[in-house]
């Protein structure tokens, strides 16, 4: 596939936005696996042995014509105790390998492309959100951007009180951030380290 014609003398190569998606298997996958490495395993349960109360034995063992019971805490008890609940320790992590994370992100950036998301930009600021909210008004960019870019002190400070905007490093592109983007702006230096990263540079 012929390579991309940007702005500023900068093309995007098709190794990298020009990819084939056969499918959105894989696109689903690292997806998945985004949400999952990210979940916490906040919720927990009490088993009988931590529920306060039920030191004393419901009624006698023999007599009463009911079934007997030793507590009231008893997990088939309404008050009870949970059982096979969560415990705080789970693990819900999904494996990927590096090549498939790759492979994906390719295709997401390739989708991307095919949509007229990605503009190549260097965004220059000193700092300022002023500067950022004026950047997004002269360029038509609404909702949800993607600035991928090396993070200086100037940029990191000037789009952190963007709610719109999410800032990430070349390196740290993935699925997730890819196709919940509306528009991706990449500076013509990142478009370097992302060919690099998904043709099998550094990791």
């Amino acid at each position: 596939m012929a390579e991309t014609a940007t702005t500023k003398k900068t093309s995007l190569p098709s190794e990298v936005f020009a990819v084939e998606v056969p499918s959105h298997d894989l696109l689903k996958l690292a997806y998945d696996s985004y949400l999952a490495n990210n979940r916490l395993a906040s919720a927990t349960t009490k088993q009988r042995g931590e529920v306060r109360g039920g030191g004393k034995k419901p009624w006698k063992q023999k007599g009463t014509g009911r079934a007997r019971f030793g507590s009231s805490r008893n997990p088939i008890w309404r008050g009870g105790g949970i059982v096979f609940g969560p415990r705080g320790n789970e693990n819900y992590t999904k494996k990927l390998s590096k090549t498939s994370k790759r492979v994906a992100v390719k295709q997401a950036l390739t989708l991307a492309n095919q949509a007229k998301k990605v503009v190549i930009d260097d965004i220059k600021t000193t700092g300022k959100t002023a500067e950022i909210a004026k950047y997004l008004i002269d360029k038509k960019l609404e909702r949800k951007v993607l600035v991928v870019s090396e993070k200086t002190p100037e940029l990191i400070r000037a789009t952190s009180n963007v709610q719109q905007i999410k800032l990430v490093s070349p390196m740290y592109l993935n699925v997730f951030d890819i196709l919940n983007a509306d528009h991706i702006v990449i500076s013509a230096k990142s478009v370097d380290g992302i060919k690099t990263w998904l043709t099998g540079g550094e990791a």
